[in-house]
């Protein structure tokens, strides 16, 4: 695990689509070479949110995976997310995503913890059982306080006592229990790597201690995050307050005042289309497109941030 930096910027990315939602395997290995070549960009993480995970059968999350990692081979290193209903599947998934060249795992709380909840040991023996099938490290992906398959405290400093996680993705989206919950892993770990996944209020949550971000908006905005991140780290906050105020139409546009969301996603797609990142902004259903009033904003904010047109190449 020593040998995976976690420390930086780790954009989740997301996946182009052809116009018959088959996914455009050329596209994702230019986007994805280019992305990696980033400044500050230390890993890429394929099958979050942001990569639509959930309208992708579980070979195609593997293929994801296979395309992104020969793309950045001897660039950077890939995190697969893993996200299923139980330990057999979850081990099954998790040896595809390694055997696609995945050097790390990123686990989401299976679907049902958010409808029935879930007790700590079944937490503890989910981690486990992918760590020590995989052998890769595991980050733990923290979902909103307000879910049902938020994890207390005390149950993020006890995973943190594991020696298969390496990583957090915190995504608390409550600043107070966020704080503690930073507060409890380092006690626990203090050399357990903590990422923000805070798109929609980036700044705030940086400045609270963390290692570095792994978000889906850095698909969009790598550098401006990566700016983000270094002023922080050097402790000038006049600059981050700067580039945070870059950063918040564009984050407005995409986010609205809400979480990043399929249709979020989608917004988030077109602006990278706007901005020559992407060559075509396809979302797959059920995700709808933006609206022709929305495709304005986020056209109009692309404009003003000085993104468009460049090329990704």
């Amino acid at each position: 695990m020593s040998a995976f930096n976690f420390r930086g910027l780790i954009p989740a990315i997301a996946v182009p689509f052809r116009p018959d939602f088959a996914i455009d395997e050329p596209e994702l290995a230019r986007f994805s070479a280019w992305l990696a070549r980033q400044e500050g960009v230390v890993a890429l993480m394929t099958n979050g949110h942001t990569g639509e995970v959930f309208s992708l059968t579980p070979r195609e999350r593997a293929e994801v995976t296979r395309i992104t990692a020969e793309a950045t081979a001897g660039i950077c290193p890939v995190i697969s997310s893993v996200v299923c209903e139980g330990i057999g599947q979850a081990i099954e998934e998790a040896s595809w995503a390694k055997e696609a060249g995945a050097r790390a795992l990123d686990i989401m709380p299976p679907h049902h913890w958010l409808r029935f909840g879930f007790r700590p040991s079944h937490v503890i023996d989910y981690f486990t059982a992918i760590g020590q099938a995989s052998g890769l490290p595991l980050v733990v992906h923290v979902y909103p306080a307000w879910t049902k398959a938020s994890f207390s405290s005390e149950l993020l400093a006890e995973l943190a006592q594991l020696p298969y996680v390496a990583a957090f993705k915190i995504g608390t989206r409550e600043m107070s229990k966020y704080a503690h919950d930073i507060k409890a892993i380092r006690a626990a770990a203090p050399e357990k790597v903590l990422l923000t996944c805070h798109d929609e209020y980036l700044l705030a949550s940086m400045v609270q201690g963390v290692d570095g971000a792994l978000v889906g908006f850095a698909s969009l905005v790598p550098g401006l995050i990566n700016d983000l991140w270094q002023a922080v780290r050097a402790g000038d906050l006049a600059r981050a307050i700067r580039i945070q105020a870059t950063i918040d139409p564009l984050k407005d546009t995409v986010y609205g005042t809400g979480e990043p969301t399929g249709e979020a996603h989608a917004c988030m797609k077109a602006a990278m289309q706007a901005a020559g990142i992407l060559r075509d902004a396809t979302v797959r259903p059920p995700t709808v497109a933006p609206s022709a009033a929305e495709l304005a904003r986020i056209r109009a904010a692309v404009t003003a941030a000085g993104l468009a047109p460049r090329a990704a190449a």
